[in-house]
């Protein structure tokens, strides 16, 4: 894999990143919409997943550090890709019985053990399954997953690819093509 490939990518992924983390914002600020707490666990794997392949961009790392990079990004984009699987989940089910009122999380973390809050947040509330705004038919937590699915996608492919051509390359100090022989 070469320096400039991988390069590209992370600085694709740093700036679709970005133009998501943008419209959020603007979602918030000028809209008005919102964000519950499931909202905000995307909005930070989203800023995680950016801050990383922005780095990486700006770095251009060797073998070890895209592997590390590559591990790094596809952990923030699991992460985000639970927090929207599970809201898209909650937003499609309309006899879910949710809680009409749960504290922000600044009291949730402030007031519980971590582990509590973070079962709680999960657990969802009445914020949480309303479909307030979407695009093409989609929801936000629907554009959310498809982006995070499809980073997620990847760096798996690339960690693969990573693995792949470590596994292509010959052990010892010879030559990776056999020269033929010929009398």
């Amino acid at each position: 894999m070469s320096l400039a490939c991988s390069r590209s990518l992370f600085f694709m992924a740093f700036t679709a990143g970005a133009i998501a983390l943008g419209a959020s914002y603007y979602l918030e600020y000028a809209v008005g919409l919102v964000p519950c707490s499931l909202c905000l666990v995307q909005r930070l794997c989203m800023t995680l997943l950016t801050a990383c392949c922005g780095l990486a961009a700006v770095h251009g790392p060797q073998r070890l550090g895209l592997s590390f990079y590559w591990v790094a990004a596809l952990g923030a984009s699991l992460g985000g890709t639970t927090a929207a699987w599970r809201q898209v989940l909650l937003q499609s089910d309309p006899v879910l019985q949710l809680a009409n009122c749960s504290p922000d999380p600044a009291t949730l973390f402030s007031n519980l053990p971590w582990l509590c809050a973070a079962v709680r947040m999960f657990n969802g509330s009445a914020d949480c399954a309303e479909i307030s705004w979407t695009l093409f038919d989609l929801s936000v937590p629907e554009w959310s997953l498809l982006f995070f699915m499809a980073v997620s996608v990847l760096a798996f492919f690339q960690l693969v690819r990573q693995v792949w051509n470590a596994l292509q390359r010959p052990l010892s100090g010879e030559a990776s093509h056999r020269g033929l022989v010929r009398d």
